[in-house]
């Protein structure tokens, strides 16, 4: 009996360093892919200059739930925005509950009388959350694009001229994704490693991805969709937490594609405090499975290239990464203790450990030093925290992530906000 269980252990350890060595391999093709482009120099679209009396008519959707200041501040800045009042439609899509919506009513007045045109848009519910308010709002307006913030985004006055006139380069793109970067990252060592991972999530991942014609995500924030490829992809739909990749997947299947630009950065914030990075990051894997669950199967039917198909479910399926390492980890101790030795599993930890450099270096050095984010030393304390802070979220999400592999469903639960001038908590309802 014991035999057969220490069978049954060493075989779990071994499909899951299998699962994550697939998916460190889908992440070294990105980095050589990353490579590749460095080594021919290749650079992001240009837009073309276009007089602003041919400029089109763009709807900017920002979606909030109580939180106050931040919704102010969003809208002072975004009126600030170079494009023409007239063909510029801010519509604050808000389905608050507390004191925001009659603070935004008064800086939506004041915009007003300097010729922004702003809509508060209010629902009865919250039937849909993010996606709902976004799906509710494009009924009530006609324009060609649409570009989407979070209200803690703070775009520079040329983000639109940058990125709008890319579409009308090729009647096939069907969003543009700004890079985001983040005020805090300076914060503490959380906020650190989270601006590590997310400056080679945008400049390698998402980059790379792009120039290579592989599927890569609207981030839900800081891009423009073209409204013809929303509605021929059938709209937003609300059934998972990431509303924004599954609209990338099936505007992607419809035969659209977008387009990836590096500046201008549009700076958010990333979570300063571990509860509500887990948080946030249950909710993107769960969001993940819930997309890969209803689109692996039509991406891999596709007419697209095997390589287009394969990175493509690379990029949805990644996130099983965290109940893998999890049962893998439990499973390796369990392994050791029953064979007394590491020696059965020395090779398949050595070719983890390498992979795990590599990618952890490939992902994150480029932009780092790109960036000028800081000294070496400063990098590789950042960069080491990294392994340790994954292996806390396999334990700490990887039981929701199987949960919803199951068919569990769950609540949209807000990330909180904080004042950008003053660095400060905002006095907002969390979820």
């Amino acid at each position: 009996m014991l035999g057969l269980f220490q069978f049954l252990v060493d075989a779990v350890a071994m499909v899951c360093a299998s699962i994550l060595m697939a998916i460190g391999i889908g992440y070294l093709i990105v980095i050589g892919r990353f490579c590749y482009d460095q080594l021919r120099g290749v650079r992001d679209p240009e837009a073309p200059a276009i007089p602003d009396t041919d400029l089109p008519r763009v709807v900017l959707q920002i979606p909030v739930f109580n939180e106050p200041l931040v919704t102010e501040q969003s809208l002072r800045c975004v009126a600030l925005l170079d494009w023409p009042k007239d063909r510029l439609r801010i519509q604050l899509l808000d389905d608050s509950t507390d004191a925001t919506s009659a603070r935004a009513d008064a800086v939506a007045a004041e915009l007003r009388t300097g010729g922004a045109v702003i809509d508060h848009v209010r629902r009865a519910d919250r039937s849909g959350f993010k996606a709902g308010a976004c799906a509710h709002g494009l009924t009530l307006t006609d324009e060609p694009f649409i570009a989407m913030l979070d209200a803690d985004f703070r775009p520079p006055p040329n983000w639109l001229k940058r990125t709008v006139p890319l579409f009308l380069t090729d009647d096939r793109i069907g969003f543009v994704q700004s890079r985001c970067e983040f005020q805090n990252f300076e914060k503490n060592w959380l906020t650190r490693a989270q601006g590590l991972v997310q400056d080679g999530h945008y400049l390698v991942e998402q980059r790379s991805r792009a120039h290579a014609g592989w599927l890569f995500q609207f981030n839900g924030t800081g891009g423009i969709w073209r409204r013809a490829t929303v509605e021929d992809a059938g709209g937003w739909s609300d059934y998972s937490l990431c509303e924004d990749l599954d609209l990338t997947v099936r505007a992607a299947l419809q035969g659209w594609h977008g387009l990836f630009v590096s500046e201008p950065p549009i700076p958010g914030q990333v979570p300063e405090g571990i509860r509500d990075f887990r948080r946030q990051q249950r909710r993107w894997s769960n969001g993940f499975v819930q997309v890969a669950q209803k689109t692996v199967l039509p991406i891999w039917r596709s007419p697209w290239s095997l390589t287009r198909r394969v990175m493509a479910i690379s990029l949805i399926a990644h996130q099983i990464f965290f109940p893998t390492a999890a049962i893998g980890l439990i499973a390796f101790v369990l392994g050791v203790i029953l064979h007394g030795s590491l020696a059965p599993f020395a090779g398949m930890l050595e070719i983890i450990g390498i992979m795990t450099v590599l990618v952890a270096l490939g992902i994150t050095l480029p932009p780092y030093l790109a960036l000028k984010r800081g000294t070496v030393a400063d990098y590789v304390k950042t960069v080491a925290s990294i392994p340790p802070l994954m292996i806390y979220l396999a334990f700490a999400n990887g039981a929701k992530i199987l949960q919803t592999l199951r068919g569990r469903k769950s609540t949209f639960k807000r990330t909180p906000k904080l004042d950008h001038e003053a660095a400060t908590p905002v006095d907002a309802e969390v979820e």
